[in-house]
């Protein structure tokens, strides 16, 4: 245990967790390992609520990672007096509503990106956290990985001299089967775009973490797989249809490319699919100096 680490002082911090999906379950995996992961950690995440449309992952989640309840109401389980943070992990058309409601009622608030489903959320739901005067965190991870640490502190140091370019690139297979499912990714109305907000952001924050803000930007998107078996019952955009199941529109890009200036005049490219076949996730950059 660290020198001068005093047990008693680690505080019990109450959390609510809103959408119980894939990404919701693994937050929630991750909250019950930070006692055995961070012995010297100032904080104990208690698992208070849990909410989610469909019931029965809320009992799942009670079951499997130990919430004392659950509820379908997210307004319910964010504005409850218990609760001290929430973790935003519901379809992001649903992102504002639930981040307003946390921060008028003071707690804590950690959201998935991409905060939203279109860039003019985003600004709002920055407005509301900057009049609140919110604390707030967004699931971009891949900022604390070591290697790109290591490529900040190089940059830092001037040992890429003037960086004059950047490439970004993640490729993700989630989507390349034609029979997946319309879940609610595909949905404008519940996902708002498509791998633009849900990958592109990941390369997005990673090139202005590591070379500073975008000035100028033009892009393009496609959709390569137009329709897809509806879904029936709890699934998931993992989850998968048959060969003559009725079929819906898909609503939203597989694919994004964009071109960028950054303000400091390096420039950039970019690229993200869901649909391609090979790399199962392939998240990686490039910088030239």
């Amino acid at each position: 245990m660290a020198k001068g680490f005093n047990m008693s002082t680690r505080k019990d911090i109450s959390v609510a967790v809103v959408g119980l999906g894939w990404m919701g379950q693994a937050h929630s995996r991750s909250l019950i390992r930070i006692p055995t992961l961070f012995p010297n950690r100032k904080f104990n995440p208690i698992l208070k609520v849990c909410a989610d449309f469909d019931s029965y992952r809320g009992k799942q989640a009670i079951d499997d990672f130990g919430f004392e309840r659950a509820t379908t109401d997210w307004n319910e389980a964010v504005t409850a007096s218990d609760v001290d943070a929430v973790w935003v992990c519901a379809p992001n058309m649903l992102h504002i509503p639930i981040i307003k409601a946390a921060s008028s009622a003071g707690k804590v608030v950690f959201s998935e990106k991409p905060i939203g489903g279109k860039p003019e959320q985003t600004i709002e739901a920055f407005e509301i956290a900057k009049k609140n005067k919110t604390f707030t965190g967004v699931g971009y991870n891949y900022l604390w990985a070591p290697l790109v640490l290591h490529a900040k502190k190089m940059i830092a140091s001037g040992e890429l001299g003037e960086i004059i370019h950047y490439k970004g690139r993640f490729f993700s297979m989630y989507g390349s089967d034609e029979l997946g499912l319309l879940s609610w990714r595909f949905k404008f109305d519940q996902a708002g775009y498509g791998v633009s907000s849900d990958i592109l952001s990941h390369s997005v924050s990673l090139a202005q973490f590591l070379i500073g803000d975008i000035a100028e930007v033009v892009g393009m998107r496609e959709t390569t797989i137009k329709q897809r078996p509806l879904p029936t019952g709890n699934s998931s955009h993992y989850s998968r249809g048959n060969i003559g199941d009725p079929t819906g529109e898909v609503e939203n890009e597989d694919f994004a490319s964009m071109l960028c200036r950054f303000k400091n005049g390096a420039t950039g490219t970019f690229e993200t699919s869901r649909t391609v076949v090979g790399p199962e996730s392939e998240n990686m950059f490039e910088i030239y100096g």
